[in-house]
C-alpha cells in the first residue's frame, strides 16, 4: 500500500533551520508530483511547496519569501523541504502528501501522518 512518512522536525530557535524528508513507498514514486502541506494549530491546512515528478518544475507559497528549498531524489523515493530562516509563525505540523499526476499543486490523495515543527526560543 501506499505509505509516506515524514521526520526530521522539531525544535528549533527562530532564524534557525530544519531540513525535513518524506519516504515514498508503495506506488512508482517517480511519477508523481508531490506536495508539502502544513497544520498550524488551531488552523486549516495550508499548501507549502510542491515539485514535479523530475524536480524539473517547484511550486512556492507566496509566504515562503525565498526562505524554504523543495527537491527530491528519485532513487532513494524521497523528497525535501530544506526550511531555513524559520519564524514562529512557521510552527505547525507539516504533512508529505501525494498527487495522481505528473505535474502541479493538486489534488492529495494520500498523507503521511505528519511530523511536528516548532520554532520557538
Amino acid at each position: 500500500e501506499v505509505q509516506l512518512v515524514e521526520s526530521g522536525g522539531g525544535l528549533v530557535q527562530p532564524a534557525g533551520s530544519l531540513r525535513l524528508s518524506c519516504g515514498a513507498s508503495g506506488f512508482t514514486f517517480h511519477d508523481h508530483a508531490m506536495s508539502w502541506v502544513r497544520q498550524a494549530p488551531g488552523k486549516g491546512l495550508e499548501w507549502v511547496s510542491s515539485i514535479s515528478w523530475n524536480g524539473g518544475k517547484t511550486y512556492y507559497a507566496e509566504f515562503i519569501e525565498g526562505r524554504f528549498t523543495i527537491s527530491r531524489d528519485n532513487a532513494k523515493n524521497t523528497m525535501y523541504l530544506q526550511m531555513n530562516s524559520l519564524k514562529s509563525e512557521d510552527t505547525a505540523v507539516y504533512y508529505c502528501a501525494k498527487t495522481p499526476h505528473q505535474f502541479g499543486v493538486k489534488p492529495w490523495d494520500y498523507w503521511g501522518q505528519g511530523t511536528q515543527v516548532t520554532v520557538s526560543t
